[in-house]
């Protein structure tokens, strides 16, 4: 096989992290095969992709069956149960989430968590990531994590403590970094036994339309709090989403991380800024980063949210006896010549097939390490963007830059932070 040369290896970057120490004195717990029929589940953040995911899981797995959910807002979890009920009627018994298994508020993670379903689905906006994964392996449950994992670097190497503990206790946990069980697979097996050679330059866009424009601050309905204002509208603040590059093109930065056989970059510089107004919000709505690893390879991510310019989710992965890219097709040229002509895998189930199949074998799935990897590789790059700094993976193993508010209430006042300006936000 013929990988990239290693630096920071995921072994590395653990070892690296204060977060290691702690993890080894946890006990291991042998995972017994789940013998049930049943597999019940519940879900944390009833959104489209929430709602996506429980009925992912529902074709994955015959005998998964929704008992829980739970979101902040309760017309929320009424449209997502609405929606789901008419796919999946009574008489099918893949529903059975009566009012007194429906939770809403800020803590509704945790009466989720208080049900006997043996997995939760955490799709919350992904600042509460860290918080309601860490509640998750401390229940004891298996784990479906949406993407990222964290909006800032402290957050997100929580997420990774509690990763390890969960592979301690044998819990599955699988990532919503769903490429990589999509049949790209095939792609990047044959980067990785060398069919272009050693990698030697990286190319992966993520050049698309807003997600959820912000609206504009008079529409703000009276008597609405900042807090449940800003959650309405999540993909507009860093402290929610972080931003467009970590929430949304952090599945390109997985695919740079993946090419490179999980090995972190030492360094990145990054440009970016707002185009367009956005009264209110303060993320950045374009990042280009220039990662830099210790064999001498460059990686470029060009990330943008703006309408009508043109649009590329693809990937360019150059290496010396060839390329491969994603753009037309899974595409290899050069010496070794090759096109994916196999059958289309459907990613979201697949993920969801493999974490049952996991609990159900008792051969725990763990994507732990190399999801909150990807996370921080991401923020890294946005905060490069917003400083104008350089700034290094080892910075992000010891960054205290935190930014999702402490003991978060819904009727607490929460000033905006203001956007980022390069050259005068301080690298923390």
């Amino acid at each position: 096989m013929n990988t990239p040369t290693p630096t920071v290896s995921r072994r590395d970057f653990l070892a690296a992290s204060s977060l290691a120490a702690g993890a080894l004195a946890f006990p291991s717990i042998a995972s017994a095969q789940h013998k049930a029929d049943r597999i019940k589940i519940g879900i944390v953040g009833c959104g489209g992709r929430g709602t996506g995911a429980v009925n992912n899981a529902l074709i994955a797995d015959p005998g998964v069956q929704l008992v829980a959910m739970g979101d902040v807002f309760p017309e929320r979890l009424e449209t997502s149960l609405k929606n789901l009920s008419a796919k999946y009627p009574e008489a099918s018994g893949r529903i059975d989430v009566p009012k007194s298994r429906q939770f809403t508020g800020l803590d509704a993670y945790k009466q989720v968590l208080a049900t006997d379903i043996d997995v939760v689905l955490l799709a919350a906006p992904p600042g509460f990531r860290p918080l309601h994964f860490a509640a998750a392996v401390e229940a004891g449950k298996h784990i479906f994590c949406e993407k990222p994992m964290g909006t800032d670097p402290v957050h997100a190497r929580d997420l990774l403590e509690s990763a390890r503990k969960a592979k301690a206790k044998s819990l599955s946990v699988v990532a919503g970094f769903c490429w990589r069980y999509s049949d790209r697979r095939s792609l990047f097996e044959k980067i990785h036994g060398g069919a272009i050679g050693q990698v030697r330059g990286l190319y992966h866009t993520y050049l698309t339309g807003p997600v959820k424009p912000m609206p504009a601050p008079e529409t703000r309905p009276d008597g609405m709090g900042d807090v449940e204002w800003q959650l309405r509208n999540w993909m507009n603040f860093v402290y929610l989403s972080g931003d467009g590059l970590v929430e949304q093109a952090c599945h390109s930065v997985d695919k740079m991380l993946w090419a490179m056989g999980d090995v972190a970059p030492l360094r990145c510089t990054a440009n970016g800024g707002r185009q367009n107004p956005n009264p209110g919000g303060n993320i950045f709505d374009h990042v280009t980063v220039h990662y830099e690893w210790a064999n001498g390879v460059r990686g470029v991510m060009a990330q943008r949210q703006v309408a009508g310019c043109y649009n590329d989710n693809s990937d360019y992965i150059t290496g010396e006896k060839g390329m491969a890219t994603t753009k037309g097709g899974l595409i290899i040229t050069g010496e070794n010549a090759w096109k994916y002509n196999g059958p289309r895998v459907e990613m979201y189930d697949e993920e969801h097939r493999e974490l049952y199949k996991s609990i159900r074998s008792g051969a725990a799935h763990n994507d732990g390490e190399w999801m909150c990897q990807s996370t921080l590789v991401a923020i890294m790059g946005r905060m490069a963007a917003e400083t104008g700094q350089e700034v290094t993976f080892e910075h992000m193993l010891k960054s205290q830059n935190s930014i999702f508010p402490e003991h978060l209430t819904l009727d607490m006042s929460l000033p905006v932070a203001p956007i980022a300006m390069p050259g005068k936000t301080k690298l923390v």
